[in-house]
C-alpha cells in the first residue's frame, strides 16, 4: 500500500496518507474529498542527479582508481 502525499482544495491542508486499493482519500482536517496529489520529496529527489557516475576513480573507492566495478 503507498503512502501518498496530497494537498486539500478545500482548506489547503498538506498531508500524507496511507492509500488502500478502492479507497478514496479524504482530508482528516476537514474531510473533503477534494485532494490533489502533490510530489513526494523522496520522488522528487531519486529523480534528479547531479553527473552520470562515471569510471575515474571519483566514487571514492578505498581501494583508489581502478578498484571498482565501473572500470570493466
Amino acid at each position: 500500500m503507498p503512502i501518498y502525499e496530497y494537498a486539500c482544495n478545500s482548506c489547503g491542508h498538506e498531508f500524507e496518507l496511507l492509500v488502500r486499493p478502492g479507497a478514496i482519500p479524504v482530508c482528516p482536517s476537514c474531510h473533503s474529498a477534494e485532494l490533489g496529489k502533490r510530489l513526494s520529496v523522496f520522488t522528487a529527489g531519486a529523480s534528479q542527479q547531479a553527473e552520470p557516475i562515471s569510471p575515474c576513480a571519483t566514487c571514492g573507492n578505498p581501494g583508489g582508481p581502478g578498484a571498482c566495478a565501473l572500470n570493466n
